[in-house]
């Protein structure tokens, strides 16, 4: 039994280094992501870090000259051997010049490729999340991993990349270092490496542990975040000033923080002592080196400049080992948050398999087939079995109670989603072979949740169209579908109005001025064939909303149009209205079949009528 645990421990660590080294891997992959970045700042890097690798004990070597050459003539009073050591301090200067020039251009190419290389690493984790379904979106778990790519990993290629290259200008210094002290004993560089390994190992140790903590409460910071954006954000301000709740906010963002604080203290403190204690024993074996050495000059078998250039190359060949080892455990910290972003980065997408452009069968409209949906982590399915069929010019009314899957419908239809069974048709062909690009181009989408964007009026009725982000002429257009023209008109810039606060000289709007701009980003899309509107009027006032309607049926004559709203006076204006309830379509007909069959719709339509006597 003793002979298996012993065997089981030793395959632990031997798969616990086999991932050590595996987290190396990331140097190549970092190095190559710098040199994408900028090319010629990466070989001005290389070539300062090799100068300032070879020139420390080019100094060392000439101290030791001009020592020799100081004492030389100090006995023989030359002429010549004053000029000898004069060049010897003149060569010596210049070199000193160099490497101290090779430093600050050392830091400035370390400014800029910090700069450039954190701007194109956020970049990349932009573009990937670009490509994200939404069901990423809607994943704590992702969420997670999303935000341990963006902490750290914008400076960590940078890092790894300059320890690697550090290692190299160290490696560098340590053969050139030992070069020179084997001519006086090779113990001397067997004392030189061996006394800084025990810190190397207690360094490399604590920094997979700060990692592991790094990761685990990815969580409590995003909780973090999110409570410092609800005590700091214009669209949260009302509700946190008018229910007091800012000191109840502020007290559990203290309460994360002083969590998050213990553990790095307590995690600080133990790196501080083991560095401190582990620390000492390069400090000893420098000052027996140092009395090794004195005692050789003293008894004669030494120059004096032997002594100060061993002294020296001692100290700095100390200094250099350690800074070796320390880049070597850096390098693999580094590579372990530097997988978060690669982690992040390699995350599967689906590709979009459809390329086609037209249907089928064209002017066959909307068909939905027996479609059902169920969100991920949730036991009740969102849709069952939903069928209808929505012909050119129709327009179609859903209503439902909350929750009961109306919006779901129109994020299928978007193709944010795809159907776990049933088909959607649109022209006769499924959705998952159309283009995704041409698709979405005809489909003009204005949901409840809407952003408001802090843009401009006209960009933000522009971005239902991106290619037609800056056509004044389109703006125009789309808020007089929309109804949104008058009030625009009468603000002081007209449509470069800024929007929102965050900036200067920002309007905010009425809700149901921003909803009348939403509906106008949704007539951007002229040539759309199919308008959705969720909820387009919830926030404007009866007649506002029986205008705007009357109007939108007058302008989509030829179009398609879905609408859910819990108004009745808006929803009896359409061809078709389907009834949903717990995901399922349990009604459907005009609004004078559904009140003559007295089921759901007429109990809800007599309720709200109720209302209004």
């Amino acid at each position: 039994m003793r002979i298996d645990r012993q065997l089981n421990l030793l395959r632990r660590r031997w798969r616990d280094l086999g991932q050590s080294l595996a987290m190396y891997r990331y140097c190549g992959r970092a190095i190559a992501l710098v040199w994408q970045t900028d090319r010629t700042l990466t070989l001005l890097l290389a070539g300062l870090t090799l100068l300032a690798g070879l020139l420390p004990a080019l100094v060392a070597y000439l101290g030791k000259l001009i020592v020799d050459g100081v004492v030389l003539t100090a006995h023989s009073g030359l002429a010549s051997d004053r000029w000898h050591t004069l060049s010897y301090l003149g060569m010596e200067a210049i070199v000193v010049i160099l490497l101290s020039g090779g430093k600050q251009g050392l830091t400035l190419c370390q400014s800029l490729l910090r700069a450039l290389l954190g701007q194109k690493v956020n970049v990349l984790i932009l573009e990937k999340a670009l490509t994200l379904d939404m069901a990423h979106f809607e994943d704590s778990e992702f969420y997670d991993k999303m935000v341990r790519a963006r902490r750290e990993a914008s400076n960590r290629p940078l890092s790894l990349v300059s320890r690697t290259f550090g290692l190299v200008q160290d490696t560098l210094g340590l053969i050139t270092y030992s070069g020179l002290l084997l001519h006086f004993s090779v113990w001397a560089v067997v004392i030189l490496m061996g006394a800084a390994i025990p810190a190397f190992i207690a360094e490399t140790r604590f920094a997979g542990e700060a990692f592991r903590l790094f990761r685990w409460r990815s969580p409590e910071t995003r909780q973090q975040n999110y409570l410092e954006w609800l005590l700091s954000n214009e669209s949260t301000a009302t509700e946190v000033k008018l229910f007091q709740l800012g000191p109840m906010l502020l007290e559990r963002y203290r309460n994360i923080f002083l969590n998050l604080y213990r553990e790095d203290r307590e995690l600080a403190m133990r790196r501080m002592f083991w560095s401190y204690v582990l620390g000492l024993l390069s400090t000893l074996a420098f000052y027996g080196a140092y009395t090794w050495i004195v005692l050789e000059a003293i008894a004669g078998r030494i120059t004096l400049g032997d002594l100060t250039m061993y002294l020296v190359v001692f100290r700095q060949g100390q200094a250099t080992f350690t800074s070796a080892l320390a880049a070597i455990g850096g390098m693999y910290e580094d590579s372990l948050y530097l997988s978060n972003l690669y982690e992040f980065l390699e995350e599967a997408v689906p590709q979009p398999t459809g390329h086609a452009t037209q249907g089928t069968l064209p002017g066959d409209g909307l068909r939905f087939e027996a479609v059902s949906f169920q969100y991920s982590g949730n036991p009740k399915p969102a849709l069952q079995d939903v069928s209808f069929h929505l012909r050119p010019g129709e327009k179609l009314a859903i209503v439902g109670e909350n929750g009961s899957g109306k919006t779901t419908l129109i994020k299928l239809l978007t193709r944010l989603y795809t159907p776990d069974s049933g088909r959607i048709l649109l022209d006769g062909l499924d959705l998952q072979a159309w283009d995704i690009d041409q698709l979405q181009r005809r489909i003009g989408v204005i949901f409840q949740n809407f952003v408001r964007y802090q843009f401009t009026v006209g960009e933000n009725i522009g971005t239902g169209d991106v290619t037609y982000l800056s056509d004044e002429s389109r703006w125009e257009s789309a808020a007089e579908k929309g109804n949104a023209r008058p009030f625009i008109e009468e603000m002081p810039d007209g449509f470069s109005t800024q929007l929102g606060k965050w900036f200067k000289r920002g309007r905010e709007l009425s809700g149901g001025q921003w909803q009348k701009i939403a509906l106008s980003r949704a007539f951007m899309r002229s040539q759309a064939d199919l308008l959705v509107l969720d909820e387009p009027t919830s926030a404007m006032d009866a007649e506002a909303e029986v205008r705007i309607f009357e109007q939108f049926r007058a302008m989509t004559q030829n179009q398609m149009a879905i609408l859910i709203s819990h108004r009745f006076s808006t929803v009896r204006m359409a061809d078709q209205i389907i009834v949903l309830s717990d995901g399922r379509l349990t009604e459907q007909g005009t609004h004078e079949e559904l009140l003559h069959a007295r089921g759901r719709y007429a109990q809800l339509f007599a309720l709200q009528a109720a209302g209004y006597q």
